[in-house]
């Protein structure tokens, strides 16, 4: 399965100097958050494949002009194809303001999630949007990592993790792949292209997103 990541920064060559087609080879988009809505809504229409994504700390803008077609996975466990993925958006709090959180917030949306993936298996994909602590993250408090996402990584040994947030375009001593305890984790500033093999699944289930967690909307007052 081709996965395009993506997090951060708008490609001009996915949305200004688009070029019919360009898309067609994917088979799932993933968005790490912090881009406008109106660059996925773009990217899903072209593409004409699943696009996932998880906020950002700068996606606020969502309540009021969400992403069209695609689809919101914070909090939420989803298999797509045989490849179980969880979103956890946001980033470490640094101020008052949506999609932002504390270590113990973090845990506690992670801690919600584990009777859902022990039921699962486990998970395949984690698409965050801050890194975990020491891997990848910032030493300015609004881009430190997450001890709770290091943790997460101990315990379920995920195959990727996916992350934006640190731009690597302002800080070329990052990497963009690293490896940490059996999971590769992916900084998907602007875009990164990956390629996984397939996961054995039923036909009924091809192409079908499959919601392991409740369903719900992102921007309701219930959420």
């Amino acid at each position: 399965m081709k996965i395009l990541t993506i997090s951060d920064e708008e490609c001009p060559a996915l949305w200004d100097y688009y070029v019919p087609g360009r898309l067609k080879e994917y088979d799932l988009i993933l968005s790490c958050g912090d881009l406008k809505s109106q660059y996925l809504s773009f990217i899903v229409t072209m593409a004409r494949c699943p696009l996932l994504y998880v906020h950002g700390n700068h996606d606020t803008h969502y309540k009021q002009d969400p992403p069209l077609g695609c689809d919101c996975i914070d909090d939420q466990l989803v298999v797509y194809n045989g490849v179980r993925i969880l979103g956890l958006g946001g980033c470490r709090k640094y101020r008052n303001s949506e999609f932002q959180y504390t270590e113990k917030q973090m845990r506690k949306r992670i801690r919600k999630l584990r009777f859902k993936l022990w039921r699962s298996g486990g998970v395949d994909i984690v698409v965050t949007h801050c890194p975990p602590e020491g891997l990848g993250d910032g030493e300015d408090r609004a881009h430190m990592g997450f001890a709770a996402l290091r943790e997460l990584l101990d315990k379920y040994h995920p195959q990727y993790l996916l992350h934006g947030h640190v731009h690597l375009r302002y800080d070329g001593s990052k990497e963009q792949v690293r490896a940490y305890n059996g999971t590769t984790l992916i900084n998907a500033s602007e875009r990164y292209v990956l390629d996984i093999p397939d996961v054995p699944h039923t036909q009924m289930e091809h192409n079908v997103l499959v919601w392991k967690t409740r369903h719900k909307d992102p921007y309701s007052e219930d959420f």
